[in-house]
């Protein structure tokens, strides 16, 4: 058992900042015995490395504690933690979505059924998108008596659909809620051959990008995994007659998936799952704004592909228009995915990055020449963004020549690049116009003065 003093110092690193819990977890759960001595020895370690890690913050002028740089949820739990907005039960009954398929035989052996009864209940669920109880007649393993059972006992869907909007080039967005009221948006977008759904991890989201809609919302609530899992299962029912079989997820909606690790890992086992939803795990992408720890975490455990929204080639730049680089700035993000890529045992050899273009702010033919000199440390891609506009917004789109422009002198250099098609837009279902900023949306940061004239007008929500 693990001291009482220990427990205590890992309660208080686990709500003194909703980061130190993944990097608590990272250390913990990679012990391989979890007795008194290893735990101490895991928490000193990591209090140790927050020190440092602040402490090297302070002296390199880039800020200390995480809350200093993101909008912190005004929605939280009595340890100042982020709200999960669905549960493991959900009025008593269990969320079937939430657990993996081991957990659910032990979950239905408790309840006096036998183990391998759980392969039938997962096929039904991933592969039959059964809605209820009741859904699917005749699906194997299914009799009416363990069907009233499941009924009295578990949960099936616990999204809503409240809204559907086709945009103009068919990109789709079904707008959810959740059991607790929040607002979920999901996104397909259907292209000859592949088709993807980009799913969100949070209500919200904490890092306050400034060129992102979603960022103004702040943080409401952490996706359970069944309510992340649950978004490719409703637009698959949906859209799969319409337009084929739906089979790339991108984790690039709404919230920093790497704010919500645990479920978010947890969503893409089911997701590449053979039994399971059986997308490749090549087709998986998750995006990140630059969470240093759990990059690590996410690349020694998750199978799926990583993205990194990069999006500027200096720490000015970048500490403002994406305030996590105050506490991870670009050399220690650059650092971190040069010891992680390429990946081991045959995973993703190359990081994506993913690059918005903001008119005047980091679209400078010097901003491509030390994008060039940024990356090149790590095997990777670079996908240029145009920026999608939206209310309050005080950047600007490049224009298509200018991009092009860009792009060149990143595919001369030897580097492999693409240009990003933007899709949605009409209907606000584009990259980084997700959500809905309701009456008290966070304040726009202070653009440092050399930008000042590069902005369309700057909104009078700035402070």
């Amino acid at each position: 058992m693990a001291s009482q003093a220990s427990s205590l110092r890992l309660k208080n690193l686990l709500v003194a900042g909703t980061l130190s819990a993944f990097v608590v977890g990272a250390y913990v759960y990679s012990m391989k015995a979890v007795g008194t001595t290893d735990l101490d020895r895991a928490v000193e370690k990591v209090e140790k490395e927050i020190a440092a890690e602040r402490a090297a913050a302070k002296q390199n002028g880039n800020g200390s504690a995480l809350s200093d740089v993101v909008a912190t949820s005004r929605e939280t739990n009595d340890d100042g933690t982020a709200q999960t907005s669905g549960f493991a039960r959900v009025g008593g009954k269990t969320v079937l979505r939430n657990l993996s398929l081991n957990e659910l035989e032990g979950w239905l052996q408790k309840h006096g059924h036998p183990a391998r009864q759980a392969e039938h209940v997962w096929r039904w669920l991933y592969r039959d998108l059964a809605k209820d109880a009741f859904d699917v007649p005749g699906a194997p393993g299914m009799n009416k008596g363990f069907r009233q059972f499941l009924a009295s006992h578990a949960e099936f869907d616990v999204l809503v659909v409240k809204e559907i909007k086709k945009a103009a080039d068919g990109t789709t967005k079904v707008v959810l809620e959740t059991k607790a009221g929040g607002r979920v948006e999901t996104v397909l977008i259907p292209t000859p051959g592949r088709n993807t759904v980009c799913v969100s991890s949070q209500v919200g989201c904490a890092m306050n990008c400034q060129f992102c809609y979603t960022g103004r919302i702040g943080l409401k609530a952490n996706l359970s995994t069944g309510e992340i899992v649950e978004q490719l299962v409703i637009m698959r029912r949906l859209f799969t007659a319409d337009v084929g079989p739906i089979n790339n997820v991108v984790f690039m909606g709404m919230g920093e998936p790497m704010h919500n690790l645990d479920n978010v890992i947890r969503a893409v086992d089911v997701m590449v799952h053979q039994q399971g939803l059986h997308v490749s795990h090549k087709k998986v992408s998750v995006s990140t704004s630059g969470l240093v720890p759990q990059i690590r975490h996410f690349c020694r455990t998750s199978p799926a592909s990583l993205a990194v929204s990069l999006n500027a080639t200096t720490d000015e730049v970048r500490d403002w228009i994406m305030p996590i680089n105050r506490q991870y700035n670009l050399e220690s993000l650059i650092g971190c995915l040069a010891g992680q890529f390429p990946r081991a045992n045959g995973g993703q050899d190359k990081v994506l990055f993913e690059y918005v273009l903001l008119k005047g702010i980091n679209d400078s033919l010097d901003d491509a020449r030390r994008l060039i000199e940024l990356v090149k440390p790590v095997p990777c891609r670079v996908n240029l963004i145009g920026f999608n506009p939206h209310a309050g917004s005080a950047f600007q789109p490049v224009p298509k020549p200018q991009m092009l422009e860009f792009f060149r002198v990143l595919a001369d250099a030897g580097m492999v690049v693409t240009l990003r098609e933007s899709r949605g837009d009409d209907q606000m279902a584009a990259c980084g116009q997700l959500g809905e900023l309701g009456s008290n949306p966070l304040q726009l940061l202070t653009p440092p003065a050399r930008f000042q004239q590069a902005l369309a007008g700057v909104p009078a929500t700035i402070g």
